[in-house]
């Protein structure tokens, strides 16, 4: 058998074990969806009218839920940070560098896992937007197409971030702690305000960080709006955190163990 077929083999192992532990423990995953969840039933029914600048509730729920889907996408990964950190501190991982598998499928097994997990995550929470009365009439099959596929590949970026937060924590708590700037970043975005209504100097701090050009983009393809330069930055964006996550995972996993 060749070197990528175990490859493939090991990593669908490891994606079916991340599968049954998220199976048999729901709750950290339900958490981590009740921070997206119930900021969006406060935006849109407590400051809906005020938020919406006089366009009335409806308009901001189409404006609110492109955010909301993207903050989904922080939450959701940092389950895989402390899924991967309580994987090193329990010795499971010492166990499999043991083991005749492909190194690498250990790895892979819990991004390709948090990948669908956060996806299903997504739909999840934009089912509950459709729901308060969010609709996107005007979108093409290929603009939703492109719009899911940015949404797969934010997600990939971050959960090898998040991978790799989990390996340098040395324990699950820790692992929660250092994933929060996840959760935080989309708050300074423009998932709940649009920048030109922000204060002048903390405009740049909400320019300039991956979620708002994401968000941006999905708005654009999902509502019709202006994407300007904001696609290719996103893309940019997770291309270079996806590098970075995945260099900074795989040097902390090939390194001597904790």
């Amino acid at each position: 058998m060749s070197s990528l077929s175990l490859a493939v083999r090991d990593s669908n192992t490891m994606l079916r074990r991340n599968f049954l532990h998220a199976r048999r423990y729901p709750s950290l995953t339900l958490n981590l969806l009740l921070t997206p969840v119930m900021l969006m039933l406060l935006f849109v029914y407590i400051f809906g009218d005020t938020m919406s600048g006089g366009a009335g509730r409806s308009a901001y729920i189409a404006y609110l839920v492109p955010g909301i889907m993207l903050m989904t996408v922080g939450s959701t990964v940092i389950g895989t940070a402390v899924s991967v950190s309580t994987d090193m501190s329990e010795g499971i991982i010492a166990r499999f560098r043991t083991m005749a598998i492909h190194r690498s499928s250990i790895l892979f097994g819990h991004v390709v896992g948090s990948v669908l997990q956060t996806v299903l995550s997504v739909v999840f929470v934009g089912a509950i937007g459709v729901a308060m009365g969010f609709r996107s009439s005007d979108a093409s099959v290929l603009e939703w197409l492109a719009a899911f596929g940015l949404l797969v590949l934010f997600a990939t970026a971050f959960t090898w971030i998040a991978v790799g937060m989990g390996l340098g924590s040395p324990n699950a708590e820790a692992a929660a702690n250092s994933a929060q700037p996840l959760i935080l970043l989309p708050l300074i975005s423009s998932a709940f305000v649009p920048l030109h209504s922000m204060p002048g100097w903390f405009q740049p701090i909400a320019e300039y960080q991956p979620f708002t050009p994401a968000i941006e983009t999905l708005r654009g393809l999902l509502l019709g709006t202006e994407i300007g330069n904001n696609w290719w930055i996103a893309l940019v964006w997770c291309v270079g955190l996806a590098v970075l996550g995945y260099a900074w995972s795989k040097a902390q996993f090939n390194s001597d163990p904790k």
